[in-house]
């Protein structure tokens, strides 16, 4: 078994699906390690014992030899980021994203490496967008991309659409 062939398989396991196996395969096969990204909203000041699946696959691409960057939702958790689900989050004040995202790196450094672990934030792009920005890149979803995601189709079904649905959808948020 080659190496690229190895990593997939270790990627795979316990895994539902990999939406873009072949798009996986490819980068794998790259001779520059992988910048990975997960996002976590600071709507709580502890990650919950859910959080530790995603937590431990980024741990496997780390062990690979790839970088993880752990996003801190702070902007959207400020603009009352969606859910998933058929609610909206209550919009967070400043201090409480603070406070709330303090805490996640001690926690998350108990299965991540530090030295191959950058913490960032969205805000870092999303504050300096403005609505000019935002109105340019929510142009570039189509209703119908966004319905090819089952929360989004039944939550269409139920409730219709919403700026904060075109906003998820940007950002792959589930």
């Amino acid at each position: 078994m080659s190496d690229k062939e190895h990593a997939v398989a270790l990627l795979a396991r316990g895994t539902d699906e990999i939406t873009k196996r072949e798009e996986l395969e490819e980068r794998l096969g790259f001779d520059r390690p992988l910048r990975v990204k997960v996002g976590f909203d600071p709507t709580a000041p502890d990650l919950h014992l859910g959080h530790t699946v995603i937590i431990n696959k980024m741990r496997q691409f780390q062990d690979l030899g790839h970088t993880v960057i752990f996003l801190i939702g702070d902007f959207t958790g400020m603009i009352g980021d969606p859910t998933g689900k058929n609610v909206t989050r209550k919009p967070l004040t400043p201090e409480e994203v603070k406070e709330n995202a303090e805490t996640y790196a001690s926690q998350v450094f108990k299965i991540l490496d530090p030295d191959k672990t950058e913490i960032r934030f969205n805000s870092e792009w999303l504050g300096d967008l403005g609505a000019e920005g935002m109105i340019r890149l929510a142009a570039k979803y189509t209703v119908a991309r966004m319905l090819e995601r089952d929360d989004f189709k039944k939550r269409f079904a139920d409730k219709g659409l919403s700026a904060k649905m075109v906003k998820e959808a940007r950002e792959g948020v589930n």
